[in-house]
């Protein structure tokens, strides 16, 4: 009989396995899953996680992908570690790219190609005045963040509906609700005239410095954390809460609004009703796969990004619904969970009960 012990003090070594473990899992819930589908499993396999990095091209779309859900990821883990539970990153990211398809559309033809540091600033500006709704909610009147973030995000695709159904719309688009496409000024400058790859890749690898410098190596960023993990503590050494729920949601709520501006006038070039695309909420997983670490999250971000291509990848290829991407995100996070357990307790061998022990209860 196998059973959980409870470890004296939290395994280092299952923090950092424990990911590559529910990969694992994940893996042979994908091959079963693929069985069950009347699918080859292999070749289901290939296409998540070969043909993403088979060439240069492919390699420029999984960096692309990977982009906004590291840029998102970064913001919801300083919230995270200051124990403030943003759900609502998908809501500042669309109210980001809300802001900056603004600024973007006020753009004259042959501008200045300036005009994208007010583009990617307004982004910024947009998350954090959203992410600021939840922070005074909580504040003033002791809200739930995870409720009012989370109820935010509806909010906000209502705002971006309203806007390309109506005042945004292009006069000339035959009635698509979308906004006419953005000025070639307005495009984030490329990194490779081959390859998609922009400059909002820089913009998140240096993003995860900082958030590295700020969380461990600067006293605000300390602050921050003791007040997620012992806010009594906190508050003894003179840490204000008040500040640390602003920082949290002001943080995450500009690198989700700075991620809505990068996709907008990078990729996409217009706002449409499709620019939510889960992935506030696919962040939400790259944190906790990533450990709530700038390094472990660019990692996690760029396996996310392969779920993603490889999900399209299946239903072009494979014929199989489109669904697929959320249901390997969701049997990543329970793998992580479950596979977390073994950071706390250690699987144990229990010994079976002697016969004399049984005869000696039973007097």
């Amino acid at each position: 009989m196998l059973r959980l012990q409870v470890r004296a003090e939290p395994s280092r070594w299952w923090i950092y396995a424990s990911p590559l473990l529910a990969l694992l899992v994940t893996v042979l819930l994908g091959i079963a899953l693929f069985l069950l589908l009347g699918k080859d499993p292999v070749r289901g396999l290939a296409v998540f996680f070969w043909e993403p990095l088979r060439t240069g091209y492919a390699l420029g779309e999984l960096v692309v992908k990977a982009t906004p859900l590291l840029l998102i990821a970064l913001g919801l883990a300083v919230a995270f570690r200051s124990n403030v539970w943003n759900i609502g990153a998908e809501g500042q990211y669309v109210m980001g790219a809300v802001a900056a398809s603004g600024v973007a559309l006020l753009a004259e033809p042959g501008g200045s190609k300036w005009i994208v540091v007010p583009i990617l600033l307004a982004g910024s500006l947009g998350g954090m005045a959203w992410g600021g709704v939840t922070a005074w909610l909580r504040d003033r009147f002791n809200a739930n963040e995870i409720l009012v973030s989370l109820m935010l995000v509806y909010v906000a695709v209502q705002v971006l509906g309203f806007l390309v159904f109506g005042p945004w719309k292009d006069p000339n688009g035959y009635n698509f609700p979308q906004t006419q496409m953005f000025e070639a000024a307005t495009k984030i400058p490329r990194l490779f005239a081959s390859s998609r790859m922009h400059i909002g890749v820089l913009i998140a690898v240096v993003g995860a410095a900082l958030v590295w410098v700020f969380l461990f190596r600067t006293r605000a960023g300390f602050a921050q954390q003791v007040g997620g993990i012992a806010p009594a503590a906190a508050r003894y050494a003179g840490f204000s809460s008040r500040s640390a729920l602003w920082t949290a949601m002001l943080v995450s709520g500009g690198f989700a609004g700075l991620a809505g501006a990068l996709e907008v006038a990078g990729p996409i070039g217009q706002l449409t009703p499709y620019v939510p695309a889960g992935y506030g909420f696919a962040a939400i997983i790259v944190a906790f796969v990533g450990r709530l670490h700038p390094g472990g999250l660019i990692l996690s971000s760029l396996l996310m990004s392969m779920f993603y291509i490889g999900g399209e990848l299946a239903q072009s290829r494979l014929g199989l619904p489109k669904s697929l991407t959320g249901v390997f995100q969701g049997l990543l996070l329970f793998s992580l969970l479950a596979c977390d357990t073994l950071i706390h307790y250690r699987v144990v061998r229990s010994k079976p009960r002697t016969n004399s022990a049984n005869a000696a209860g039973a007097y």
